[in-house]
């Protein structure tokens, strides 16, 4: 190609600067074609947002661009410039920078050091920390982004977090953002605090690729939307012309139906309760205040609450990985407070982990092996001295196709699938367990449209055939959708608890805050 030909392409019909342009884009890992001939234009100044289904090729086509992964084939401009995509490139040397769905943060490290790792100026041979915290403070002032660049990262929230990874990019002087299901993790306050950041970038000149599952999100913060299905573009639409429910067909290729909540008959046994359960940190704080809660057969209990209030650790006290300073937990009327979380699953109490990297998956191992993790001494699947290792594949094939996980592949590695996927594979063995009981914390995170609804009706079919589910979630609308009664957490203590009929988002939003409501 001839570089000023390719400038006179670099402009839209109505007058729009083209700033990032990807022309047959193919990469295969395998068999699997994770990108088929992918062309993508993203306008300056615009947000572009980028939807499919898990496994469409969404992030492995962002990693194309950011340099993290080469392409088997095909052109990416940035401008007039083409990069060199077959000999390697790093984005950041042509102004793109990347905040991926994990984190890449170094958690004992301060929010300053965290920032300018990599780039960091010297004076002489010394670090110039004094420049660098110049640097930072005239981004944080310039995009409103407010925090204390002396905090440990393992002290911050999730939401503050992400925004040590945009002032990270920044701070780099990227021009173009890519942002990897960037909501996935945060409370619709903290979504709201980065909608309005993302409009400050558009404003001062950045440009945006917005991948997300969310089509709301997609309504509200988008100028226009590029649809992925299976590797391939099935389009990109104007947010003027385009509506959720059209977009949501382009996705999955047929009408969705909604998952309408059934009312369940509930018994008013108690499966699961918690006595006046207390947890001190290493700290000395209170993490956990005098929680007593019941999870009753039948029903789906749902925890809310802006993360942080304690949310993740009445999970793993729950679960059993932590031991509470004081109060007792039972489950069937038998006080399980001293059991492992070993003993706990024997019991029949299956979890779905909030963090699937740190808590539910082992990396480098196969999917089939991920598959029967705290089931592999269950008679169907172990013998007396070795593993079955054909019944143990036949569950892993009927799972990855029960739950539409792509590839299809059970001796696969586990890293090699879309995040997305890999919280599939957590819930279908979870699901699987035939467990009484199922703690599912923030279950569908960084899931699609048809595997949340697969998720949603999986867990209100637990509970109507008699189990019982407490749900953690920081969605509000999967909280008040799939719960029979509604428990909101407030720094680490129950402030009410609510039957769903009786509650509104407007006085859950209060009780998150803190007001009573």
């Amino acid at each position: 190609m001839v570089l000023e030909n390719i400038g006179q392409r670099q402009q839209h019909s109505d007058g729009r600067s083209v700033a990032i342009r990807m022309e047959g884009i193919t990469k295969r890992f395998g068999s699997l074609v994770a990108n088929h001939d992918i062309d993508l234009s993203v306008y300056q100044g615009e947000v572009h947002a980028l939807v499919g289904e898990n496994g469409a090729g969404k992030t492995t086509l962002m990693n194309i661009l950011y340099g993290m992964v080469r392409p088997d084939s095909g052109h990416i401009f940035v401008g007039t410039t083409e990069l060199p995509v077959h000999r390697g490139f790093l984005g950041p040397d042509y102004g793109i920078g990347m905040i991926h769905q994990h984190f890449m943060l170094v958690r004992p490290f301060s929010v300053l050091e965290n920032i300018i790792l990599g780039t960091e100026p010297r004076r002489g041979i010394f670090l110039d920390l004094v420049s660098a915290r110049r640097k930072v403070v005239d981004l944080m002032g310039r995009y409103g982004i407010e925090i204390d660049l002396d905090r440990r990262v393992e002290d911050l929230s999730v939401g503050e977090e992400q925004r040590v990874e945009i002032l990270k990019v920044l701070y780099r002087n990227a021009r173009i953002i890519i942002m990897d299901e960037p909501t996935a993790v945060l409370t619709p306050q903290e979504i709201d605090r980065l909608f309005e950041t993302v409009r400050m970038l558009v404003a001062a000149g950045h440009t945006l690729i917005f991948i997300t599952h969310k089509l709301e999100e997609v309504m509200e913060i988008a100028d226009r939307v590029t649809v992925l299905r299976q590797g391939r573009v099935v389009g990109t639409r104007s947010i003027q012309e385009v509506d959720p429910e059209e977009l949501a067909i382009m996705m999955v290729g047929r009408k969705i139906e909604a998952t309408r909540p059934v009312r369940r008959t509930r018994s008013a046994t108690s499966l699961f309760r918690l006595e006046n359960i207390c947890l001190r940190t290493p700290r000395n704080l209170d993490a956990l205040s005098s929680i007593s809660l019941d999870v009753r057969q039948g029903e789906i209990l749902g925890i809310c609450g802006v993360e942080g209030n304690g949310q993740d650790e009445l999970f793993e006290v729950a679960i059993g990985i932590r031991k509470p300073s004081s109060g007792k937990i039972f489950f069937q009327d038998e006080e399980i407070t001293g059991l492992s979380a070993a003993r706990r699953l024997r019991l029949g109490i299956g979890h779905i982990p909030p963090d699937r990297i740190r808590m539910g998956i082992v990396p480098g191992m196969t999917v089939k092996e991920n598959i029967i993790l705290g089931r592999h001494v269950e008679p169907e699947l172990a013998g007396s001295f070795f593993l079955k290792d054909r019944a143990i594949r036949n569950l892993a094939v009927k799972l990855l196709h029960d739950y539409g996980i792509v590839p299809p592949a059970p001796e696969a590695d586990i890293t090699t699938f879309s995040g997305g996927n890999q919280q599939k594979i957590v819930v279908a063995r979870e699901l699987s367990r035939k467990a009484r009981l199922l703690i599912a914390s923030q279950p569908t995170r960084g899931l699609d449209i048809m595997a949340t609804k697969l998720i949603h009706d999986s867990l209100l079919e637990h509970a109507e055939n008699g189990g019982g589910v407490l749900l953690i979630s920081a969605d509000l609308a999967e909280i008040m959708d799939l719960s029979d009664r509604i428990a909101v957490m407030y720094r680490g203590r129950i402030l009410r608890v609510l039957e769903r009929e009786h509650a509104s988002e407007e006085q859950l939003g209060l009780l998150m805050a803190g007001v009573a409501g």
